[in-house]
């Protein structure tokens, strides 16, 4: 195999050598299995419950999303960025007019195909992607449910998709679990993002608690900032219970994921309120211990819904 094959997105991109060559199918899937693998910031996609012979869809669909990721946050040009976002957008075209020459589309084209998956969800993807590089406040919930619905249901919509499902309803529940998620990592990064200049948290909704952005930003933790962090809190958590009903509508393992997402975000949140909200000072993070103990309530959760 090629050495380019194993070069992560931005040096990929960076690459003329790696963006000019043709790739057969089998190099595509090999860099997309590698890629989904070895990527430091892999989310394990693949769980060792899913059907193997879904692993190398998963894998495709994954890198679509690791190199639009990679390109909007990876990139430390912001013009650079959306040059090459909209260059991915091209891409993109490409791959549904028939005309895939980079790996990971032509690994992609033959999934798409076989799923018949709309070019929705992908083209979402990258709009979040270059909102990212434009937009780093949001007025109401309104608006940040707006962004969500480009940023993180796609997720959701791609994933049903690989296993069958494409009907409304599945749909608005997955946007909900989905939405949840987006929320909880928000709630539980502010200070991440606060590094890119990025305030999530409504700024409504920090009005209406008396917080002043500008105390959010300076990482002042205040009684202001504490009320508008458990009404977010809530927020998330109502979008998840929301969410919940898709896990008795689909196959035992996607259940299965989707009850152990689920869980794993409330449990966030649940730690979040342990600290008295003050994510201003303490990142709340799910130690290894936590989430064996939340797979195996996954796993009763599913079992137990199936024989009611």
């Amino acid at each position: 195999m090629p050495a380019d094959l194993f070069l992560p997105p931005a040096e990929f991109a960076a690459s003329p050598e790696a963006l000019n060559r043709r790739y057969s199918l089998e190099e595509a899937r090999a860099y997309t299995r590698w890629l989904a693998t070895h990527h430091y910031e892999n989310f394990h996609v693949v769980s060792f419950l899913l059907p193997r012979r879904l692993r190398q869809d998963f894998y495709n669909v994954y890198a679509f999303c690791r190199w639009a990721d990679d390109l909007g946050d990876e990139i430390a040009v912001r013009a650079e960025s959306l040059r090459l976002l909209e260059w991915w957008r091209a891409s993109l075209d490409g791959m549904y007019e028939g005309r895939a020459t980079h790996p990971v589309f032509v690994a992609l084209s033959p999934t798409v195909e076989r799923y018949g998956i709309p070019r929705g969800p992908f083209s979402d993807l990258i709009r979040a992607f270059v909102q990212d590089q434009t937009v780093n406040r949001y007025r109401d919930w309104e608006d940040l449910f707006g962004y969500c619905r480009y940023s993180a249901n796609p997720v959701g919509r791609l994933v049903l998709y690989l296993c069958g499902y494409s009907d409304p309803q599945r749909q608005r529940l997955s946007d909900a679990t989905c939405t949840a998620l987006q929320l909880a990592n928000f709630w539980q990064d502010v200070t991440v993002d606060l590094l890119k200049d990025r305030v999530y948290l409504p700024l409504g909704l920090l009005e209406r608690n008396g917080c002043a952005v500008e105390d959010v930003c300076a990482r002042r933790f205040t009684p202001a900032f504490r009320g508008a962090m458990r009404e977010a809190v809530e927020k998330a958590r109502g979008l998840f219970l929301e969410g919940l009903p898709l896990v008795n509508m689909v196959d035992r393992r996607l259940a299965l994921d989707i009850g152990l997402f689920s869980r794993g975000g409330m449990r966030v949140l649940e730690k979040i309120e342990a600290i008295d909200y003050n994510v201003l000072a303490a990142r709340p993070a799910i130690s290894k211990a936590e989430r064996v103990r939340l797979m195996l309530r996954a796993l009763a959760g599913v079992a137990f819904s199936r024989a009611a």
